[in-house]
């Protein structure tokens, strides 16, 4: 298996668009679409100078298949988690694409400059220069970044991330995301539930219960990823006895 990266100029595409006119901001994706019929949900970090972020999201949802696009952490230090909601009937995504060949991908994908980075993973029987042809038939630019086998990486591949926030509840991942850009999880940080709480506008106990059910999913997904490796000993982590979100508290 190859471990492949291509850089797509998603043309028609409004995260690309507005990212091309806003080359300070990027964007990462944390979570996989969510939801059913045509509108469906996720949540995208942004990174970019407060204001230029700002201005990102304001164009962003003058977009056609824009339903939403509300930040669920302040948008301050340069810095911001964003709930999107969009119309997938005439949503041309590269992700559709590589989901009607099958193909594998990485989750986290970045846009910045209007260039969005995706890495796949393709066997033995794959053929590439397909793949290729399939997302630029779309009128896309596609540049081959990198092609590497598996076995020829210095570190495991980054499968772990693909999946692990599928199990999450829509709150659930509006906890998580906000904890993160809240600094809870900082070492040190001094940030504690119920200023999660309170940026969310949520009693204290009702955030610490979403927090704790969606620790314990995310490592739960980690450790099966870690046993399928036999990371980091030969047995994996061993008995998963106790809830991994344990460590946190």
């Amino acid at each position: 298996m190859r471990e492949v990266t291509l850089r797509v100029r998603h043309h028609g595409g409004p995260e690309s668009e507005v990212s091309a006119r806003h080359p300070e901001v990027t964007l990462r994706s944390v979570s996989s679409m969510t939801g059913t019929g045509a509108e469906r949900k996720r949540i995208v970090e942004l990174r970019g100078p407060t204001a230029e972020i700002e201005s990102f999201l304001t164009e962003f949802r003058r977009a056609d298949p824009v339903v939403s696009a509300e930040p669920i952490s302040p948008v301050a230090g340069g810095h911001a988690y964003v709930a999107l909601t969009v119309d997938t009937g005439g949503w041309d995504g590269i992700s559709e694409r590589l989901a009607d060949l099958g193909v594998h991908y990485r989750m986290g994908t970045t846009i910045s400059g209007g260039i969005e980075r995706w890495t796949v993973y393709l066997g033995a029987d794959d053929d590439l220069s397909a793949l290729i042809r399939w997302i630029e038939r779309g009128g896309n630019d596609v540049e081959l970044a990198r092609n590497v086998e598996l076995a020829d990486l210095d570190h495991p591949p980054r499968l772990p991330a693909a999946g692990i926030l599928d199990g999450l509840t829509d709150r659930q991942r509006e906890a998580l995301a906000t904890a993160i850009a809240t600094g809870y999880y900082d070492h040190g940080g001094g940030v504690g539930v119920e200023d999660v709480a309170e940026e969310l506008d949520l009693g204290t106990t009702t955030v610490w219960e979403h927090l704790s059910r969606a620790e314990s999913t995310v490592m739960n997904a980690l450790i099966d990823r870690f046993e399928e490796w036999e990371l980091p000993g030969e047995n994996g982590l061993g008995s998963r006895e106790g809830d991994p979100s344990d460590a946190r508290r």
